[in-house]
């Protein structure tokens, strides 16, 4: 595309009111300002012909292939010259996707010999794909009277994923804390689910492990030790629901529980198990078989990312029994989801048995802060009475199905969100504690 630069636009302006003169006060001299137009044009026409065209032009975008939310990342435009380039040229990036430019999409390239590039900054808003669709770039000639603009199209895709470096940092404060089995080879012999040898009893074991037969022929205390079984497999089960959309303090709650996940499943693939993730709202939307090694969490990373936003009703019958169809082994299986009344928990309620017989089950529900600040508030006026009676009404049916999951034999953890992460992995390191896994 060739098309006039703001230059040749006040020439022609110029041009026009001393067209007018010479018409006025020189009747026969008119054509003059018409051979002025006309030489502009004829001028335009050379500036366009010279210099660099339009064909001897090759353009690549770099950028990264993932970044985390809220994270501000250059997408650098590079545009080469098949001869000499032109002394300036401006680039402009097309985008779609949960990103944001702020300071434009536009941009002024740093020209050399060669060619030029340029840098766009982009914020990335939520999770998702990001997709660097189109890159324009446009240059003038030697008069700079005319633009030169090329489209050329990019179909690049960058994958927005949670912000992991909270997740590093608390899954070391815990790693540290609780000094998790199976890292090192001394802590894997005391507590666990496999017997590993018999050893004299002293002073701080478990007098369960005490093996009492053994002990009368040797005429002292002699105990069982036992090591923590490892490569155990985490699933973890991710509600992508109209419910688990709705915000807490400004942040979805679907993001949330992405992030608890990625750290439970840091610490797990730490410890030595096999974490996979598995999204669903009205039917199953991302699934990842079990996994292990620490190299696994890049995988579990990227289909955390493609995790999106659902509008939809959640369907447990289909989710549960598809999730079901494809575990051959025993698993602990992590549920994040939201029920917003005690009838659409019946049915999840219903699906869940199906798993209760051969899998351990942990529900992990976010607790709402803005219906138990409601319910406790002071009232002032008749409409916070009405507001606190519904907020009750809303918690008393929580409750109610939080009550029948754990009869069904349900685990059940109930946290803030600011929280939920720390909390589920305490309560993971609580089951390979106990042996449940």
């Amino acid at each position: 595309m060739i098309y006039p630069t703001r230059r040749t636009i006040l020439i022609a302006a110029a041009i026009a009111p001393v067209a007018l003169v010479i018409g006025v006060f020189a009747p026969a001299q008119w054509t003059s300002g018409l051979a002025l137009l006309v030489l502009l044009i004829a001028l335009c026409g050379v500036d366009a012909l010279a210099g660099a065209g339009l064909r001897r032009l090759e353009v690549n975008c770099e950028g990264p292939r993932a970044v985390s939310v809220g994270e501000t990342f250059a997408a650098v435009i590079r545009a080469r010259f098949r001869g000499r380039s032109p002394r300036r040229a401006e680039f402009a990036l097309g985008v779609a996707g949960p990103v944001a430019a702020p300071f434009g999409l536009r941009a002024r390239g740093e020209m050399s010999l060669e060619g030029g590039s340029a840098a766009v900054a982009l914020t990335t808003e939520r999770r998702g794909t990001a997709r660097l669709e189109n890159v324009w770039i446009r240059w003038t000639g030697p008069l700079g009277l005319a633009w030169k603009q090329r489209q050329m199209g990019l179909d690049q895709d960058v994958l927005i994923t949670p912000d992991i470096r909270a997740v590093r940092d608390k899954s070391v404060q815990m790693v540290n804390r609780d000094a998790m089995y199976g890292v090192k080879a001394q802590l894997q012999v005391g507590e666990g689910a496999e017997f590993e040898a018999l050893a004299d009893y002293r002073q701080g074991m478990d007098r369960r492990s005490i093996d009492w037969k053994t002990s009368a022929r040797h005429t002292r205390l002699v105990a069982k030790e036992y090591r923590t079984e490892r490569n155990n497999n985490i699933v973890i089960a991710l509600d992508t629901g109209r419910a688990m959309s709705e915000p807490i303090a400004a942040v979805p709650r679907i993001d949330r529980a992405v992030s608890a996940a990625l750290l439970t499943a840091y610490v797990a693939l730490k410890d030595g198990d096999r974490v996979g993730f598995f999204a669903f709202d009205s039917r199953p939307r991302a699934s990842s078989k079990p996994i292990g090694g620490e190299r696994a969490f890049a995988t579990l990373q990227r289909v955390a990312a493609g995790i999106d936003y659902s509008a939809n009703e959640t369907n447990y019958t289909l989710a549960i029994a598809t999730l079901a169809n494809g575990l051959n082994r025993r698993s602990l299986i992590v549920v994040f989801t939201e029920f917003a009344d005690t009838i659409s928990a019946e049915l999840m309620l219903g699906a869940v048995g199906s798993l209760l017989g051969r899998h351990l089950v942990l529900f992990v529900v976010l607790k709402d802060e803005e219906l138990e600040t409601l319910a406790a508030a002071e009232p002032a006026a008749p409409e916070d009475v009405s507001r606190a009676v519904t907020a009750g009404a809303l918690l008393r049916e929580r409750r109610l199905v939080i009550t029948r999951l754990r009869h069904l034999g349900v685990h059940v953890v109930e946290a803030a969100a600011a929280e939920a992460g720390p909390v589920l992995v305490a309560a993971y390191l609580d089951f390979k504690r106990r042996s449940l896994l």
